[in-house]
């Protein structure tokens, strides 16, 4: 689902928890929200988290976790949402981290965004670390949903446009990747509208990788951003199944078939067809 930041806290999570219940109602077994889900998009300054008055939070007990966990055991579906943890450590950074609670309530996974923007208007280094610190960069999250297991990765925002990331959670058998989101208006280049070529880059990943892609952006100006909405889901043919306006909230559900992931990857098999004996100038900097 997708929402604006609402100044109230208790405003803010009621309208997400509106959202959550009917997506709940419309059978959503996985509900997904926006990219620091109980806050306001807090980067636009590059004077870090003082002066942007941002706290991060504790993983396990945090509110984030609290609310979506309440959500997850109130409803019966599962919760993804996303935060800023709190971490130790002398440069007062923190990590931002997507995490899942089942429908008990409980935290099942998390994983801390690997890729951090140094753009104007979206000052991520200043608060946040490169994850993941520690395990898996690119873990998967096995659900029993009905009679079936499926297979999610569930990376941030600035991760989506990297090719790489997408492949190698695809190699690790993801079948579906989610990606909380924060996206809008550029301040310096305020005429130029990235939303095209961020749909465009997240749906031909999907092809490359024979997975469906889950985008789900926020709506609203946070000043100096105006946060262009747009979420999405499509499938590894590059099918956009549904789509959310711009400018207004919305809940999206739709059912996700997931043999299309092998059936297109039978069909054009690009990772029984790589060549990583080839690929070792991909592992040095530019």
């Amino acid at each position: 689902m997708q929402e604006r930041w609402h100044p109230d806290p208790e405003e803010h999570r009621a309208a997400l928890a509106n959202g959550i219940r009917m997506a709940a109602r419309e059978g959503a077994r996985l509900v997904c929200l926006q990219e620091l889900t109980l806050s306001r998009y807090f980067a636009i300054t590059a004077d870090g988290p003082k002066a942007a008055g941002a706290e991060p939070e504790d993983l396990e007990r945090g509110p984030t976790v609290s609310f979506a966990g309440e959500l997850a055991a109130e409803t019966g579906a599962y919760v993804h949402a996303s935060l800023y943890e709190r971490a130790d450590g002398p440069d007062g950074l923190g990590y931002n981290t997507a995490v899942l609670l089942s429908p008990d309530g409980q935290l099942v996974s998390r994983t801390r965004k690997l890729h951090i923007p140094v753009t104007a208007g979206y000052y991520e280094d200043r608060y946040f670390r490169q994850g993941p610190a520690d395990g898996d960069p690119f873990p998967v999250t096995t659900l029993t949903i009905g009679d079936s297991d499926a297979h999610f990765g569930m990376p941030t925002c600035w991760d989506q446009w990297f090719p790489e990331l997408a492949r190698a959670y695809s190699l690790e058998g993801a079948e579906v990747l989610i990606y909380p989101t924060a996206i809008g208006s550029e301040p310096d280049h305020p005429d130029f509208d990235t939303e095209p070529l961020w749909q465009q880059v997240i749906v031909a990943e999907g092809i490359a990788n024979g997975t469906f892609m889950v985008a789900i952006n926020r709506i609203g100006t946070e000043d100096p951003i105006t946060f262009y909405g747009s979420s999405f889901i499509s499938d590894p043919y590059g099918r956009v199944l549904v789509q959310a306006p711009r400018d207004e909230p919305a809940v999206l559900v739709a059912d996700l078939d997931l043999d299309q992931r092998q059936d297109w990857l039978e069909l054009f098999p690009f990772l029984r067809t790589r060549r990583p004996d080839a690929y070792a100038k991909l592992t040095e900097r530019g």
